[in-house]
């Protein structure tokens, strides 16, 4: 079935060229172009960029908002090559929300900093053709050259579904490439058909609306392209908004000319008069249009009453037993990262050391030495040891979202979100935030409700993000034992576990405290699209991984690398005459800022060298295991402690003055505890300013997690007290 695909893909190709060479005379494809691959949510559209751009990619945001901008160079066979822009995933070009809003302004050319590109490569899911075809339409209407890649043909076959490409093709009047993303087919055919000249569809609008419909439309149109000198095909998109919203003449707009809007008047009170909804004639009307294309161009076969899909989703999904998978697929997850990256992190521990030995046998003694090896080196090389956990949580995330488990684990946690009032679309900000708090806030612009989406950004930064690791990992290999419970889990790895579901529990019950006193709203209905499950992209996965575990690297050798020189300075200055390391460390600045407030943190369980980390991490949390890896080096510098690793260090630890261990197992718990809860991270702050417009927000989240983890960690502080008196 899927080589009788092929084939038809195949003879579409070659009329394809034939009609290009006809129509342009053979003049050859320019060697730069700007590309836009769009479509929608679970479409496979991340996969189809990936298999295009290979690792020639790069990330950031457009210019003034916090949306992902992911560009690539796709390479073709003759060299040359084209920019490739991969635009959030949407539904429609009616834009609802920050993210749908950067497609289509990108779409229509009106993005800042960004070019309008030549043509368009719409990813359509061949299992939900239907669907996918309403932004194909749009696309069609809007008079953008575009090219079809028909996705995920090998699942619409599975589920009885045989689409026809020439049909498909003949009928869109567009070149259609059918593919399989993620095994890698079609790929080479797409690369093709976007290096020919590409020409927008011959057959814009073939949909067809009411006469009443009709007229208002085509005579606001005019209005449009006089008043603003729109295009035909802007001044269509243009009034088919104005049309369907009322809020347009809700509140001042100076967007329209005043004829514009008093004629928009007028159309909504002439089409109310006649009892039609505005709202849904235009989609009734392309959907009526796409069944028929999708009648004449896809065959549904005899299938079979269940789809593999839907077999393990009974158990998946299930209200009880969906629920204990998850969480103990999240315990194994956390245990298999605790575990497996243990031994490669001993290597890169084992080489930082070997490498500080090296460079203190080759150069002679001094500042100079002292500032790469107990700075420099010490601190990047503290959190570099924990790459391979960075590694391994992507690693599993990503696996999680490529084989659709993701979308049910937010229909799952749906129903113990909608008790604290939110719905399960909210937890998938969540989930986003066990890598980064970040792209978690960033994640909520999908959340249509204001409240809910104010609610969400403030809990997800609860959630343990990957610059948490660093920190547990320390605290549990350096002072929880390994012990098996239940002869099968380990106890390091339960408290890893702990760890994140107390982050979880916390969120969850902010969300509702929120929700039922300064963000007060109803419990929004979550309607959410479970695509099929499928083999992971091992390509797609690795190449996630790889740009994720990259910014951690880098982040490590600039920030970090930096924060940690300023520490050395302030923990090595003013020196001291005929102090020992230990005395210097404690005269010396940091030192000094650590002993202010120590009285303030004494209550938690922690002393002055523990404030120091606290300091130095305001800043982004995985500072502290760098600063402490300074702290400790400096203080060791000349004694037989110098080459133990800093785990070692810190069990060693010991007051001068009354013996006591710095360290004990109740203060890793608290300090965990702490990091849990606290927001540490001014990244995360930035960015919940940007989303807000402003500081009112931001400034109450540092407040209330601060508050919050000062309490949390007394409260476990003190009981661990009376549990071991």
């Amino acid at each position: 079935m899927l080589r009788d695909r092929l084939h038809s893909q195949k003879q579409i190709r070659h009329q394809h060229r034939s009609r290009t060479r006809a129509m342009f005379h053979e003049q050859a494809a320019p060697s730069t172009r700007y590309i836009a691959i769009i479509g929608n949510p679970n479409a496979g559209k991340t996969a189809l960029f990936n298999a295009l751009t290979g690792l020639r990619q790069k990330v950031a945001n457009y210019p003034g908002v916090t949306v992902e901008k992911k560009e690539g160079k796709v390479i073709f066979g003759d060299g040359s090559s084209a920019t490739l822009l991969d635009l959030p995933g949407t539904y429609s070009l009616t834009a609802h929300s920050p993210d749908e809003k950067i497609a289509t302004d990108v779409l229509f050319g009106k993005a800042t900093h960004t070019p309008r590109p030549d043509f368009v490569v719409c990813v359509v899911d061949a299992s939900n053709l239907e669907r996918n075809l309403y932004l194909v339409s749009q696309i069609i209407d809007h008079r953008t050259p575009l090219i079809i890649a028909l996705n995920m043909i090998d699942v619409a076959e599975k589920s009885g579904m045989a689409v026809n490409p020439q049909r498909l093709s003949d009928e869109l009047g567009v070149h259609v490439v059918a593919t399989v993303a993620n095994k890698g087919i079609g790929v080479h055919e797409l690369k093709e058909a976007m290096h020919a000249p590409v020409t927008a569809s011959p057959k814009a609008r073939q949909w067809s609306l009411p006469k009443l419909v009709k007229e208002e439309c085509d005579e606001l149109q005019t209005i449009l392209q006089d008043a603003h000198h729109l295009s035909e095909a802007d001044s269509f998109h243009e009034a088919i908004q104005l049309l369907t919203s009322s809020s347009v003449l809700n509140s001042h707009n100076d967007r329209y000319a005043p004829e514009v809007l008093e004629h928009v008047k007028k159309d909504h009170e002439r089409l109310d008069s006649f009892g039609i909804d505005r709202q849904s004639v235009f989609v009734e009307s392309r959907y009526e249009w796409i069944k028929h294309v999708c009648e004449v161009s896809r065959k549904i076969k005899q299938q079979a009453e269940e789809t593999t899909s839907d077999k393990i989703d009974k158990v998946l999904t299930h209200k009880v037993f969906g629920f204990v998978f998850f969480i103990a697929l999240m315990a194994m997850m956390f245990q298999a990262i605790f575990s497996w990256a243990n031994t490669p992190m001993n290597w890169i521990g084992d080489g930082i050391t070997a490498l500080g030995a090296q460079i203190t046998t080759v150069m002679q003694p001094g500042d100079l030495r002292d500032l790469i090896v107990n700075g420099a080196l010490a601190g990047v090389g503290a959190v570099v040891t924990f790459l391979p956990q960075i590694f391994f949580l992507f690693l599993f995330l990503g696996m999680l979202e490529d084989t659709g488990y993701m979308a049910r684990a937010a229909f799952i946690m749906d129903r113990m979100m909608s008790k604290v009032g939110l719905h399960g679309k909210s937890f998938i900000p969540m989930l986003s935030s066990f890598a980064c708090a970040i792209p978690g806030i960033m994640a909520t612009r999908t959340i249509e409700s204001r409240k809910d989406r104010l609610v969400t950004m403030l809990v997800s930064p609860l959630v343990s993000c990957s610059a948490r690791l660093p920190v547990y990992a320390l605290m549990i290999a350096a002072f929880i034992p390994q012990q098996k419970v239940l002869g099968v889990f380990s106890l390091p790895g339960l408290t890893l576990v702990s760890m994140y579901l107390l982050g979880l529990a916390a969120a969850l019950t902010f969300a509702w405290l929120f929700k039922k006193t300064l963000l007060k709203g109803e419990t929004p209905a979550f309607i959410m699209e479970l695509p099929p499950y499928k083999l992971p992209s091992f390509k797609s996965v690795i190449m996630h991984t790889w740009e994720r575990s990259y910014l951690f690297l880098q982040r490590a050798g600039t920030f970090i690398l930096g924060v940690s020189i300023v520490l050395w300075f302030l923990a090595t200055y003013p020196k001291i005459t005929n102090a020992t390391p230990a005395e210097q460390l404690q005269q010396s600045f940091a030192g000094q800022a650590g002993h202010l407030i120590e009285p303030v943190i004494k209550p938690l369980g922690f002393n002055w060298k523990i404030g120091i980390g606290l300091i130095g991490s305001i800043l982004q949390r995985e500072v502290f295991v760098s600063t402490m890896g300074t702290i400790y080096n400096i203080k060791d510098a000349k004694t037989g402690m110098a080459n133990l690793s800093l785990r070692e260090k810190m069990h060693n630890d010991a007051d001068p003055h009354t013996g006591m261990p710095t360290f004990t197992i109740l203060t890793a718990i608290c300090l965990m505890v702490y990091y849990v809860l606290a927001m540490q991270c001014m990244s995360t702050v930035a960015v919940m300013h940007r989303e807000t417009n402003g500081w009112k927000w931001p400034l109450f989240q540092i407040a209330y997690m601060t508050l919050l983890a000062y309490t949390g960690t007394f409260i476990v502080y003190r009981i661990g007290l009376l549990l071991m008196t």
